[in-house]
């Protein structure tokens, strides 16, 4: 049997070129090796946006899209939203009873998230402001991991904490009762760091966003409100390609032609208007595949339904047996 792989991702909106660059691409090379259940994490995205709960059922919706259009592919992996498989509620609460408070103080990737969230001051690490929901999410995250045996899991290096404290929790499990989980190991790629419109990291709380469901005209727009060279004053003047944020999507959706673009930057033989007119036809046709598998999507929303509901159905066999052993090895039932 193939080794399994568990990953997810929360539904707070349309995915972009760095969900893109940043996990689907790989998902998609992973799943011809691995058994794989890739998770709308829909019970995540209250720990942060609980006062706008009633977004995320459409938004479950939108990433499901944004999944399948990237090419995971439901004949090869289970997809699935996180609410419709009980059993990872009941895997957390066990969990939540042997996992030491301490554990989760100490997580450097959820003081982070509460001091972006105003809970948390640099100079006052007073956790008591935070909900539980966001302090105990890495246990309800080992209960999805684990829940599947999962052997690795596709991660950025920002996840590792988390990963550690899934490995601890199973590590704690399996002396106390009997030895059940695995201990999961990461599997980190090499992403890119996808830049958005206004040259910063590409991030939905940033409004610079391209998204995978951006239309032609949507892309070619936003290219062309880019940011470009700084320190390039006039058609003129030299340019500086790796400054500037449309020679970094060269790179990527255009490489064939971007040692050329390259020379004639410095050369002063492009300008930035026709430069972000040759990025924005390369990004179109790179995403052409998407927009075409997502357009059929579109077209039969009742086969998007029967693809989750097929997912939670797989992926609710092998949870609930799981869960059997679990009961069985603690033997309070």
């Amino acid at each position: 049997m193939k080794e399994t792989i568990l990953s997810g991702m929360r539904p707070t909106g349309k995915l972009h070129l760095g969900n893109l660059e940043g996990a689907l691409k790989q998902w998609v090379s992973l799943q011809d090796k691995y058994r794989c259940f890739w998770m709308i994490a829909d019970w995540h995205a209250l720990t942060t946006g609980y006062e706008k709960a009633s977004e995320i059922k459409e938004n479950v919706l939108e990433v499901a899209l944004d999944f399948l259009s990237a090419g995971l592919d439901p004949e090869k992996s289970a997809i699935f939203r996180q609410s419709d498989v009980k059993e990872h509620a009941e895997l957390h609460l066990l969990f939540s009873m042997i996992t030491p408070t301490p554990w989760l103080i100490r997580n450097p990737t959820v003081k982070e998230q509460a001091r972006d969230m105003g809970l948390i001051s640099g100079e006052e690490e007073e956790m008591v402001k935070i909900n539980y929901g966001l302090l105990g999410y890495p246990v309800l995250q080992a209960a999805d991991i684990l829940i599947y045996k999962a052997s690795f899991v596709p991660v950025g290096k920002d996840q590792l904490s988390h990963l550690e404290i899934t490995r601890e929790i199973a590590r704690r499990f399996n002396y106390l009762y009997k030895p059940i989980f695995p201990e999961p190991q990461p599997i980190i790629g090499e992403y890119p760091l996808i830049l958005g419109i206004d040259g910063r990291k590409m991030s939905k709380s940033y409004d610079n966003c391209i998204f995978l469901s951006d239309s032609p005209e949507e892309i070619r727009r936003k290219v062309a409100n880019m940011f470009t060279d700084p320190r390039r004053i006039y058609r003129s003047d030299p340019g500086h390609p790796e400054e500037c944020p449309v020679f970094h999507f060269h790179q990527i959706y255009n490489s064939e032609n971007a040692p050329q673009i390259k020379v004639d930057c410095k050369t002063a033989q492009i300008g930035c208007v026709d430069c972000k007119r040759l990025c924005a036809e390369a990004l179109v046709k790179s995403l052409e595949p998407i927009r075409e598998r997502r357009s059929k999507l579109e077209a039969s929303p009742s086969l998007l339904f029967d693809i989750l509901r097929e997912g939670a159905r797989k992926a609710r066999e092998v949870a609930s047996a799981t869960m059997e052993e679990v009961r069985e090895a603690i033997g309070a039932w």
